[in-house]
């Protein structure tokens, strides 16, 4: 299990409360990452989450301790990286949706085929990909390598909640939270434009 003094934010908290604190913080996967600027929020008790219908094979890393990485494939394509929160066995994590890139570039735009950073990290699957997220690091804990975390700098970023993106369940739930006005967002938030954003 993760020490939790080693943790830049508390992740035996909510998922809707790491959601939040999660915004601003540097996430590092081989040396490559940035800022942390998109979350959605997941736990057992939400329609929308793969923890909904209990522990299985693909979601064991849920259900595992706080402080862990829980992969997924998304439609087959895609690995997608969620930080795993709550208590041991809760079944709640945060997706991690966009980063503002800081570290690594290169890398990332070699693995994304793309140069410009707007669009490097802009969604949880262009994520995956700029990281080399695989299935391989499901379940790892978030305090050793690859993974590093860093804590947000001061003062702390502004995060604005709005609904979560591409659920057909539990839509009109506030656990979206980005870095308000940053353009490297997957998508405004709802009511503001974004100038140069990812579509």
């Amino acid at each position: 299990m993760a020490r939790r003094d080693s943790w830049p934010v508390d992740f035996a908290a909510s998922s809707c409360e790491v959601a939040r604190a999660l915004i601003g913080v540097g996430l590092f996967v081989d040396g490559v990452g940035g800022t942390i600027v998109e979350t959605e929020a997941y736990d057992e008790s939400d329609p929308a989450s793969h923890s909904y219908a209990g522990s299985t094979a693909r979601n064991a890393a849920m259900f595992g301790p706080p402080g862990r990485a829980y992969v997924y494939r998304s439609y087959g394509l895609h690995w997608c990286l969620n930080l795993v929160c709550g208590a041991d066995g809760a079944g709640a994590a945060v997706l991690i949706r966009a980063l503002e890139p800081t570290a690594g570039i290169d890398r990332m735009q070699t693995r994304r085929g793309r140069d410009d950073l707007r669009v490097l990290c802009a969604g949880p699957g262009r994520l995956g990909q700029a990281l080399s997220i695989s299935r391989d690091h499901d379940g790892l804990p978030l305090d050793r390598p690859p993974f590093l975390l860093r804590p947000a700098t001061t003062p702390r970023p502004v995060a604005a909640a709005g609904p979560r993106i591409g659920i057909s369940k539990s839509r009109e739930l506030p656990w979206r939270f980005v870095l308000a006005g940053s353009p490297f967002l997957s998508r405004p938030t709802p009511g503001r434009r974004q100038t140069g954003a990812a579509r």
